[in-house]
């Protein structure tokens, strides 16, 4: 019997096709394989996945999802499934980098009502595990690409200063300052 993490990685999960234009054409090159022209060498990532997993950390970290619109004709996915995400190292001697297939399941498993006693039982399918995680990821992406797009629309080049990313990623991680200052995160006094 296959693991739910098997079962995972053998999904290909949907985006709502909206943010091909405006978010993965503009950052990847989803749909153009791999190719010399100039416009494809200048894509910060490789394949489309690549932004979808970008998304989904932001709407992770965030801890914000977005429903994906019902309309399944307005939604795509990139026919490729979980399992070969990052196994390519063709694109600029990139490395690949399975293990964050496994971070991204870890974080999904520990984001998602889920009633293991209950699958243990055999009340639930492992497939309806799987379908839960699949569409806890598919929101946390969907509200990431809906962030990326927000930042774009006020600030075309938001994206395009050096370590970008990066800021947004630094921006989640709770200072000594913060905790020091009284912030939220300060443990309440046992007296």
């Amino acid at each position: 019997m296959e693991s739910i993490y098997e079962l995972w990685c053998k999904g290909n999960p949907e985006w709502e096709e909206r943010y091909q234009k405006s978010i993965i054409d503009v950052f990847a090159q989803y749909g153009k394989g791999n190719n010399q022209y100039q416009e494809v060498r200048g894509k910060i990532f490789g394949a489309g996945y690549e932004v979808f997993i970008i998304a989904f950390f932001i709407g992770l970290y965030f801890d914000r999802t977005k429903p994906l619109v019902v309309d399944k004709a307005k939604r795509k996915k990139f026919g490729w499934a979980i399992a070969n995400w990052g196994t390519q190292e063709a694109r600029l001697g990139r490395s690949q980098y399975p293990e964050l297939r496994k971070y991204m399941f870890a974080a999904l498993i520990a984001r998602t009502d889920i009633d293991f006693i209950a699958l243990d039982k055999g009340e639930i399918t492992p497939r309806k595990v799987v379908d839960d995680l699949t569409t806890k990821m598919e929101e946390y992406a969907n509200f990431g690409f809906d962030f990326m797009q927000e930042k774009l629309e006020e600030d075309p080049n938001y994206f395009f200063k050096e370590m970008s990313f990066l800021r947004i990623f630094t921006s989640f991680i709770k200072t000594n300052e913060t905790i020091e200052d009284g912030g939220e995160d300060e443990p309440d006094s046992l007296d």
